[in-house]
C-alpha cells in the first residue's frame, strides 16, 4: 500500500495559534502569506515528501487560480489541488483555465470543487441559487467540463441551469485533471457518486467515516461507478505523546472564549451538513471557559476537535508521536481511505515535523511506496542534520 499525503497553503496567512473563521466569515493569520511564504510553504510540501497543496477558496483567502499559478515556476513535481466554485464562471472558461494551468505545469494539476455551503457567501459573489440547486448546477457544469476536457467534437449542452453552444477547447489538459469533491447532504452525495474521482470528508470518528465511505461507494455502485476517497486532518506530532498533547494544550489555552462563542454563533447557521458534524464533534463549544485540558475533546484516541472550536470546515486534528500519528493514518487507511489532506500551525514548521518524523514511521509499516524515499539523493531538511544515502 502506498498512500497519497498532501498539504495545505493557507492563503488567509498563518499562525502559530488556531486561526479563526471560513465558512462565509474572515479569516486572517497573523502571519502573512505572502507570495514570499507561500514558495516557502510550497517548497517544504516537496522536500517533505507530500504530493500536492490544497489551496482554498472563499471570501477570506487570495484567488487560489493566480496563487498557485505563480508557484509553478517555485516548484518541480508539487501538484495543486486547487478549489473553486462552480458557476461562479462558465464552464467553458474553467475547462479552459485547467488546460491552461495543466500545459504551462506540465501535468501538475487537481481540482477540488466546492459547491458553496453556504448561500450567504454565495450571494456576495453573485449566486442566488439555494443550495440543493446549487448542486443540480453542480452536476451540468461538471458534465459539461468532463466533456470539453475528454471530447474532440464540440459540446451542445440543455440543462436545467446550464446551457452552452458549438463549447470546444482548442487544448485538451493532459492528463484529464482528477476531480475530489466533499459534500455530506443527499445532493451532495449523488453529485459525487456520477462526477468525483475522489470523495472527500472531513475528519471524522472511524466509524462515522465508515458509514460515509459505504454510502458513497453504494450511490457510486449505482451509475456503475468506483471513488477513491480521501480525509481532512490537521496534524499535532511530536518525538513523544507528551509534547504533542502539551501543544494541543497551548492551542486551546490561547483560545479567547469570547472568540469561541462568537465563532460558534456564525458556524451554527451554516447550511452545510458537513459543518453541522463538525460542529457537534464539540457540542458547539458549550460550556468552554477557556479549559486548557485538551484530552477533554478528544473524540477518539488522538483525534481532537479543538481546532474546530473556531474554524470552520477541518476541524479535528490528529495528535500523538510521530509513531502513533502514523498508527493513526494506518488505523483511517484500513476503512478505505487513499487520500490524506494535512495541515498544522504553523504550516510550515508542522510540514518538517511531518516529513521528518511520520513519514518514517509510515514507511515502517508498510503505508509509503519504497520509492517515495528516493534512494540515493541527498536529504537536506531543516530539523535534520545532511545525510548521504548508505549507497554513496
Amino acid at each position: 500500500m502506498s498512500l497519497h499525503f498532501n498539504w495545505f497553503l493557507p492563503t488567509y496567512g498563518d499562525s502559530r495559534n488556531l486561526i479563526a473563521g471560513g465558512h462565509g466569515s474572515q479569516m486572517n493569520g497573523d502571519r502573512p502569506a505572502d507570495l514570499r511564504y507561500l514558495k516557502q510553504l510550497a517548497g517544504a510540501a516537496e522536500i517533505n515528501g507530500f504530493e500536492a497543496v490544497l489551496t482554498p477558496a472563499g471570501l477570506w483567502c487570495e484567488d487560489a487560480w493566480l496563487t498557485t499559478a505563480a508557484l509553478i515556476d517555485a516548484t518541480e513535481s508539487l501538484k495543486f489541488l486547487i478549489a473553486f466554485r462552480p458557476g461562479l464562471i462558465s464552464p467553458l472558461l474553467a475547462a479552459q483555465m485547467s488546460s491552461t494551468f495543466q500545459w504551462h505545469s506540465e501535468g501538475r494539476l487537481l481540482i477540488n470543487v466546492v459547491t458553496g455551503g453556504e448561500s450567504s457567501e454565495q450571494r456576495a459573489f453573485g449566486d442566488f441559487l439555494a443550495k440543493d440547486a446549487r448542486y443540480e448546477r453542480c452536476g451540468e457544469y461538471l458534465e459539461i467540463i468532463r466533456r470539453l476536457w475528454t471530447e474532440e467534437e464540440p459540446v451542445d449542452f440543455v440543462g436545467k441551469h446550464l446551457r452552452v453552444e458549438n463549447a470546444l477547447l482548442g487544448r485538451r489538459p493532459n492528463p484529464t485533471p482528477p476531480v475530489y469533491f466533499g459534500g455530506s447532504s443527499p445532493a451532495g452525495g449523488d453529485v459525487a457518486a456520477k462526477y468525483a474521482d475522489t470523495y472527500l470528508t472531513w475528519g471524522e470518528r472511524p466509524e462515522a467515516v465508515s458509514e460515509k465511505i459505504a454510502w458513497i461507494n453504494g450511490l457510486a455502485a449505482a451509475q456503475g461507478r468506483t471513488l477513491d476517497h480521501g480525509i481532512r486532518f490537521h496534524v499535532i506530532a511530536r518525538e513523544t505523546s507528551q509534547q504533542a498533547w502539551a501543544e494541543a494544550e497551548r492551542l486551546l489555552h490561547n483560545l479567547d472564549p469570547a472568540q469561541v462563542a462568537a465563532a460558534q454563533r456564525n458556524l451554527a447557521q451554516s447550511e452545510s451538513e458537513g459543518q453541522r458534524r463538525m460542529s457537534e464533534l464539540h457540542g458547539r463549544g458549550a460550556g468552554f471557559e477557556g479549559s486548557t485540558d485538551p484530552r477533554s475533546l478528544e473524540i477518539h484516541p488522538g483525534v481532537w476537535s479543538g481546532v474546530g472550536l473556531v474554524r470552520g470546515g477541518a476541524g479535528t486534528a490528529l495528535v500523538g508521536s510521530y509513531d502513533e500519528v502514523a498508527e493513526l493514518i494506518g488505523e483511517y487507511a484500513a476503512l478505505g481511505l487513499d487520500h490524506f489532506i494535512l495541515s498544522g500551525y504553523p504550516h510550515l514548521e508542522e510540514a518538517y515535523h511531518f516529513g521528518e518524523g511520520v513519514r518514517p514511521a509510515l514507511a515502517r509499516r508498510g503505508l509509503l511506496d519504497p520509492a517515495d524515499a528516493r534512494p540515493g539523493e541527498e536529504v537536506r531538511t531543516a530539523f535534520l542534520p545532511r545525510l548521504q544515502a548508505a549507497s554513496s
